[in-house]
């Protein structure tokens, strides 16, 4: 029986790896659950897994929650950073589901690792901002990171019983996103509601718009490269608008591994909990002889100008990938409030990493100190128009 707690457990993550858990009630146990503002949804959480703790973004709504939850064995509940904290080094949870939105979900996970707890991860910006940090203290403590995102998790199974020095490259998959077949030039009036309607996956407003700008697949690129301890010419993408083999890995005498499966969040997040067992999970089986066509090609760097920066940041390294996510987390929020186009975004980031002189990082209160310079450089992009 594992103990669990999710950050981020009102997002489509959180919700998908409570499904997961509801299914296997004899493996996995909720002890803790942190969530941003979505309190009613959270409240029905807490009434059906029961969990001994619980974190929200405030004061106010730690009130309203606390005013909603009735009965005995109510939760403790907690408020801001200090909660979700708190909720991710919890004595009783042995395994921390990392499934906040954003840059919010490094420390909480940073902690969690330091506090002895290993990690289903699906905040990619914890890796983007401190991989080097992130893997070096799991292996200091003995604990392991372990993906939840499809491609990462399909590059996991592609190299079980595998040497690692026998990889030539890794191939990441990519939808595409809703633009795949958009023109550059039809891209400029892209508005919010239609880079939310992502063709393949149900996912939040942050990471569906990272992936209608690829700017997802790009963080992809720099997590793999600390989880999996590879050289960026090692990694590789292919758009494939299936999303049927969600990656593979090649190796030196030319074989090429892969992993294939439905696309839902289900599987990865079953294999996080359960590796290096595959249980069951109730999904619908892959029949491959009702896919019409697998289709790949290479991905456009000149359209999509995110994915491209964030090459470049990884490439420069230190501490441009923490400036990297920081400027998007910015153009992205002001992208969905309509304060700014679509193609805004890129602009947006490629200006603040021009205004940036990396420095090394080496813990986390300097990276947490780029990240807050990231955050205002960008707005003040944002409010000079570029």
């Amino acid at each position: 029986m594992k103990n669990i707690a999710i950050l981020g457990s009102t997002g489509s993550i959180g919700i998908s790896a409570l499904k997961v858990i509801r299914d296997n009630p004899d493996k996995y146990n909720v002890v803790a659950l942190a969530a941003g503002r979505n309190i009613e949804l959270l409240n029905k959480q807490i009434n059906d897994f029961r969990p001994i703790l619980v974190a929200v973004m405030d004061d106010t709504l730690a009130n309203d929650l606390s005013a909603m939850v009735q009965g005995d064995g109510s939760p403790e509940i907690l408020s801001g950073v200090e909660g979700l904290v708190c909720a991710a080094t919890l004595d009783e949870a042995d395994t921390v589901i990392s499934a906040m939105s954003g840059g919010a979900g490094l420390l909480p996970t940073y902690e969690a690792i330091k506090a002895g707890k290993n990690i289903a991860l699906a905040n990619k910006e914890t890796m983007v901002m401190a991989g080097s940090l992130i893997m070096k203290e799991a292996e200091k403590r003995g604990v392991s990171v372990l993906p939840i995102d499809s491609e990462h998790s399909a590059i996991l199974q592609s190299l079980r019983g595998h040497f690692r020095e026998d990889i030539r490259r890794v191939i990441l998959t990519a939808s595409g996103g809703p633009f795949r077949s958009v023109s550059l030039a039809e891209m400029d009036g892209v508005t919010p509601a239609q880079a939310l309607n992502h063709p393949n996956w149900d996912m939040g407003p942050k990471i569906s718009v990272d992936s209608a700008t690829m700017m997802n697949k790009g963080f992809e690129v720099i997590e793999a490269k600390w989880l999996f301890d590879l050289e960026m010419d090692q990694i590789f993408i292919l758009i494939h608008p299936q999303s049927i083999v969600h990656s593979m890995v090649e190796y030196r005498d030319g074989s090429i591994i892969a992993q294939l499966g439905i696309p839902d969040m289900r599987t990865p997040i079953s294999y996080a909990l359960s590796y290096p067992r595959h249980y069951e999970t109730r999904l619908e089986p892959l029949n491959l002889d009702q896919i019409k066509d697998l289709s790949f090609k290479r991905p456009d760097f000149k359209k999509f100008k995110c994915l491209e920066l964030a090459f470049r940041a990884a490439e420069i390294g230190d501490s441009m990938p923490i400036v990297l996510n920081g400027a998007n987390e910015v153009a992205v929020e002001s992208f969905l409030r309509g304060g700014i186009k679509f193609l805004d975004i890129s602009n947006i980031i490629e200006k603040t990493m021009e205004y940036h002189q990396p420095v090394p990082v080496d813990n986390i209160e300097e990276v947490m100190a780029v990240d807050r310079w990231a955050r205002q450089a960008a707005a003040d992009v944002r409010d000079a128009g570029f």
